[in-house]
């Protein structure tokens, strides 16, 4: 019988929780079953395995980014959208640390597509129609966007940017202007 309260989503967010807290990467069902004073046993009816858990809490993290990705890009266009949602990624991280490493984790092909990992691909996007890109620079353009965005907030979360000046923030700031003027000069193909 499964125990009062306890299901897939309810563990998910747990597992969350707890990779906030001690890092993704130390996430199980064992240490999960510690938490609810339950047996390793009775969360088999909810998950799969650390994987299946592993992978739900992933699709909890892009679904939440999503979300605030969408709720910050309402009306805004140009410089003002780059921002909001390199702002999101980074913030979110900050917040949740574990969750945002989970965002990254490699997902099976057919889970991907029906995750919330399309709309972050549809949002950078819609950023990019404000430069007026057309393919294939516009994929272009969503892949650099991705690299800058996730590499600074990881490098970033490592401590990279803690030991000199100027501040990171100053350093962001100035990331977000020179993405900016790139998507507003993009370079034209090389010929041939």
């Amino acid at each position: 019988m499964a125990r009062a309260g306890l299901s897939p989503e309810r563990l998910a967010l747990a597992g969350a929780e707890l990779a906030d807290e001690i890092g993704f990467d130390e996430v199980t069902v064992s240490e999960l079953a510690r938490r609810f004073d339950v047996k390793v046993a009775s969360l088999y009816s909810h998950v799969r395995n650390s994987q299946d858990l592993r992978t739900r809490i992933a699709l909890l993290a892009l679904e939440e980014m999503a979300d605030r990705g969408a709720t910050a890009l309402a009306g805004r266009a140009g410089k003002d959208a780059l921002a909001a949602l390199g702002d999101v990624y980074r913030d979110y991280a900050r917040a949740h640390p574990g969750r945002y490493a989970a965002a990254q984790l490699r997902l099976d092909p057919e889970v991907a597509a029906a995750s919330a990992g399309g709309r972050h691909a549809q949002m950078t996007r819609a950023i990019l129609r404000g430069y007026d890109l057309t393919e294939p620079d516009q994929t272009h353009a969503v892949r650099l966007l991705g690299s800058v965005f996730h590499g600074y907030v990881s490098l970033e979360a490592a401590g990279g940017f803690s030991h000199s000046a100027p501040d990171s923030q100053e350093s962001w700031e100035r990331v977000l202007d020179a993405l900016d003027a790139l998507l507003r000069n993009w370079p034209p193909p090389p010929p041939g």
